[in-house]
C-alpha cells in the first residue's frame, strides 16, 4: 500500500499495487486498485456507511469503547477507506511513501489505527460506476452467531443425554465382516461398472471420447464413496451391492462437478478466478448465476487437483519471475507550488520565526493555520481557493496530504459566518453558506478583504427615442408581454419602421419630451372660472387620533403616484395632461 500523488494541493491518492510493469520508453508504471476517502464519494452513500457503522457496533458484544473526544471522532473519520475493484495504472515515480491498510478488526479497539502512523481501514467495498457500497465479504465472524456453543465437560461416568442420531450419521463400519481383499475388489468392480456406465452414455462419450479417459473419470472418489455407501447400506452382502450397482435400467453412472461443467463453463470459472480471487459470491454473480454456490465451491476444490491448476501455477511462478519485484523511489525533493514564499523567491520561515529580521509582504503571511491555529512554522502552505488566503503550518499541511482532511475539528461553517444579526446582509450569509456547502474552506481570523465577492452596481439609462416609442407604439411592443419572456428578443427594427411613419404623420404636431410651463395669466384665468373649495374647519382643537383629524390631514391624491410619491411618467413627461389653458 502507498501514497501516490496526482496534484500538488490534493491529498495523496492511496492505492494497492498488484504489479510492476515496465513500458517500451523504459519508464516503470504500477498497476493498482483504487481506495477512496470519505470525501471521494456523495453525502448520501456517507450516511449509508455510518449507519452501516452504528449497526455493527450495536451488534457486537465485545468490550463497549470508552467515549471518544470530538477530536478523536474528527480523525478517525480520515482513517477510513472504502475498497474498490477498480484497477488503473500509474507512473512509479509519483509514488511518495508506503501506508498500511487493513479490514476494520471487530476485535480490536478503534483507537489502535490512531495509535499507528499512516495506518487505514476499511470494511465496506465501493462501486465507482454504479455509486453503490457493499459489505466486504471478508469480514471476520466473530461472536455468538458463527462460533459454536461448546457445552461442558462431562464428568467421568456420567452418560451423554444426547441423542447421537441427531448429532451424526453414521456412514461406515470399520468393523465390517469383509476384508480388506474383498472391498478392494468390489471397488475395482465399481469403477468397471462406472467406465462401462460413461461408454453407454451420449454426453460422457462426446468429453470423454477416449477409453483411457473414461476409465480416469470412473475412478474419482464419486464413484468410490457410491460404493462403499451402497456396501454399508446392504450390511456388507457383496452379492446384494452388485446387484445395485447394475439395477435392470442399467448401470448406475455417477458423475461429480468436474464432468457436470462444460469446457466453456471451465473457462468462465478460471477468468473470474483470475479477477475475483476466492469471492465466490462475485464469481457466481458476475460469470456463472446458473450455478449454485455448493457446487462452484466443490468445482473449485475439486479443480485445485487437476493437471490444469498445476500447469497453471507453474506458468504464474514463471511470470511472477519475469516481472519486476521491486523499484528504487528516489526521495522526491522538488519543492511544492503551495509554499508560501517571501518576496525574493526564499521559503518564508516568518510570523515569529527564530531570526527573522524582515517583514512579510505576501499577504498570507501573517495569519494563523487553519487547522491548529499555530502562529509559528518553519513552512507555510498555500490552501483552498486562492480567494480565500488560508494557509496550513508544515504539520497540518502533511496530515492534509496524507489523511485528506484537516489535524484539528473546526466549527461547522454556518458558526463561522455568524457575525452580529444587526449588521448582517441576508444575501450575503445565504451566499456564503452555499460556499461552505459546495466544500470551500471558510477563514476563521480577521482578513482585510471581504471573503465574499459582491456585485457591480450598474443602472440603465433611457434615451428620448425609447421613451417616445414606449408610448407611440405600444401596439406593437407590447410591454407586458415582453416583460413575462425576457429571453425572446424584440424586433426594434419593426418599431423603429412604425415610430418613422407615426412621426410623419403627426409632423405638424410633434410630441415633445417635456411639459412645457403654462402662461401665468393661463392660470390665473383657469382659476378665476374654477375657484378652489375651501372645506369647513373646526374651530376647536381636537386630539390629532380622531378618525376626522386624520382625514383632514391626509393629503387627497387626485392624481396616480408612484411608489416614492413623485408623479408618474405620463405626468412626467405631459403626454396624458390635460389642457387647462383657457383659448382667448
Amino acid at each position: 500500500y502507498v501514497y501516490f500523488e496526482n496534484s500538488s494541493s490534493n491529498p495523496y491518492l492511496i492505492r494497492r499495487i498488484e504489479e510492476l510493469n515496465k513500458t517500451a520508453s523504459g519508464n516503470v508504471e504500477a498497476k493498482v486498485v483504487c481506495f477512496y476517502r470519505r470525501r471521494d464519494i456523495s453525502n448520501t452513500l456517507i450516511m449509508l456507511a455510518d449507519k452501516h457503522a452504528k449497526e455493527i457496533e450495536e451488534e457486537s458484544e465485545t468490550t463497549v469503547e470508552p467515549d471518544l473526544t470530538d477530536k478523536q471522532k474528527h480523525q478517525l473519520k480520515h482513517r477510513e477507506l472504502f475498497l474498490s475493484r477498480q484497477y488503473e495504472s500509474l507512473p512509479a515515480t509519483h509514488i511518495r511513501g508506503k501506508c498500511s491498510v487493513a479490514l476494520l478488526n471487530e476485535t480490536e479497539s478503534v483507537l489502535s489505527y490512531l495509535d499507528k502512523e499512516d495506518s487505514f481501514f476499511y470494511s465496506l467495498v465501493y462501486d465507482p460506476s454504479l455509486k453503490t457500497l457493499l459489505a466486504d465479504k471478508g469480514e471476520i465472524r466473530v461472536g455468538p452467531r458463527y462460533q459454536a456453543d461448546i457445552p461442558e465437560m462431562l464428568v467421568e461416568g456420567e452418560s451423554d443425554e444426547r441423542e447421537q442420531s441427531k448429532l451424526e450419521v453414521k456412514v461406515w463400519d470399520p468393523n465390517s465382516p469383509l476384508t480388506d481383499r474383498q472391498i478392494d475388489q468390489f471397488l475395482v468392480v465399481a469403477r468397471a461398472v462406472g467406465t462401462f456406465a460413461r461408454a453407454l452414455d451420449c454426453s460422457s462419450s462426446v468429453r470423454q471420447p477416449s477409453l483411457h479417459m473414461s476409465a480416469a473419470a470412473a475412478s474419482r472418489d464419486i464413484t468410490l464413496f457410491h460404493a462403499m455407501d451402497t456396501l454399508y447400506r446392504h450390511s456388507y452382502d457383496l452379492s446384494s451391492a452388485i446387484s445395485v450397482l447394475v439395477p435392470l435400467g442399467g448401470p448406475v453412472l455417477c458423475r461429480d462437478e468436474m464432468e457436470e461443467w462444460s469446457a466453456s463453463e471451465a473457462s468462465l470459472f478460471e477468468e473470474a478466478l483470475e479477477k475475483y480471487g476466492k469471492d465466490f459470491n462475485d464469481i457466481r454473480q458476475d460469470f456463472l448465476p446458473w450455478k449454485s454456490l455448493t457446487s462452484i465451491i466443490e468445482y473449485y476444490y475439486m479443480w485445485k487437483t487437476t493437471d490444469r491448476y498445476v500447469q497453471q501455477k507453474r506458468l504464474k511462478a514463471a511470470e511472477a519471475e519475469s516481472k519486476l519485484k521491486q523499484v528504487y523511489i528516489p526521495t522526491y525533493s522538488k519543492p511544492n507550488p503551495n509554499q508560501i514564499s517571501t518576496s525574493n523567491g526564499k521559503p518564508g520561515a516568518v510570523n515569529g520565526a527564530v531570526g527573522a529580521t524582515f517583514q512579510p509582504q505576501n499577504p498570507l503571511l501573517g495569519r494563523a493555520c487553519e487547522s491548529c491555529y499555530a502562529t509559528q512554522s518553519h513552512q507555510w502552505y498555500s490552501w483552498g481557493p486562492p480567494n480565500m488566503q488560508c494557509r496550513l503550518c508544515a504539520i497540518c499541511w502533511l496530515y492534509w496530504k496524507k489523511y485528506g482532511g484537516l489535524k484539528m475539528p473546526t466549527q461547522s461553517e454556518e458558526e463561522k459566518l455568524s457575525p452580529s444579526p444587526t449588521t448582517e446582509d441576508p444575501r450575503v450569509r445565504s451566499h456564503v453558506s452555499r460556499q461552505a456547502m459546495q466544500g470551500m474552506p471558510v477563514r476563521n481570523t480577521g482578513s482585510p478583504k471581504s471573503a465574499v465577492k459582491t456585485r457591480q452596481a450598474f443602472f440603465l439609462h433611457t434615451t428620448y427615442f425609447t421613451k417616445f416609442a414606449r408610448q407611440v407604439c405600444k401596439n406593437t411592443l407590447r410591454l407586458r408581454q415582453a416583460a413575462r419572456r425576457p429571453f425572446v428578443a424584440i424586433n426594434y427594427a419593426a418599431i423603429r419602421a412604425e415610430y418613422a411613419d407615426r412621426h410623419a404623420e403627426l409632423s405638424g404636431s410633434p410630441l415633445k419630451s417635456k411639459s412645457t410651463r403654462k402662461p401665468l395669466a393661463c392660470i390665473i384665468g383657469y382659476l378665476e372660472i374654477h375657484p378652489a373649495k375651501k372645506p369647513n374647519v373646526i374651530r376647536s382643537a381636537p386630539s390629532l387620533q380622531t378618525p376626522t383629524t386624520k382625514r383632514m390631514l391626509t393629503t387627497p391624491n387626485h392624481t396616480s403616484l408612484s411608489i416614492l410619491g413623485k408623479r408618474n411618467y405620463s405626468h412626467h413627461n405631459g403626454l396624458d395632461e390635460l389642457t387647462c389653458c383657457v383659448s382667448d
